[in-house]
């Protein structure tokens, strides 16, 4: 696994978090969670692109076509 990564789900957590916590004090409370949720869904589907990329892998390597 790359470093890469791990900072790059890392920094996308925290804008989302910095984000959250502007909007909430602003008294933007829907539009702070809303942003939590996007952020969310984001860091998922590269987690989920990742174990696609991790299946693909393990069946190119036990040849499971």
């Amino acid at each position: 696994m790359d470093v890469d990564l791990i900072f790059k789900i890392a920094g996308i957590g925290m804008v989302a978090a910095i984000l959250h916590m502007v909007l909430e004090k602003s008294g933007k409370q829907e539009y702070a969670y809303l942003t939590t949720l996007v952020g969310v869904i984001i860091v998922l589907g590269v987690v989920i692109n990742l174990v696609s990329q991790l299946f693909s892998d393990i069946k190119v390597l036990f040849r499971l076509y």
